[in-house]
């Protein structure tokens, strides 16, 4: 199993980072969307906490990404 720290994982992060970004979403914002805290967000976006797949495909139809598409960067 691939780490948070692994390259294709970062990639994915750096992903979801980078649209939340673009689109001027704060990690609060995108949190209360989610019904979690802020610190939720940070842990992932940092390292310190693991996405699972419900919660990645969540995260990223959030951003306006497409799971599929960035999944097609792992490969």
């Amino acid at each position: 199993m691939a780490s948070v720290y692994s390259e294709e994982y970062q990639r994915v992060i750096t992903a979801l980072k980078k649209a939340r970004k673009e689109r001027g979403i704060t990690q609060v914002q995108l949190a209360e969307a989610l019904g979690r805290p802020q610190s939720f967000i940070a842990k992932i976006e940092s390292g310190e906490r693991r996405l699972d797949v419900v919660e990645f495909v969540h995260l990223a139809r959030l951003v306006g990404l497409e799971p599929g598409d960035i999944l097609q960067g792992i490969r």
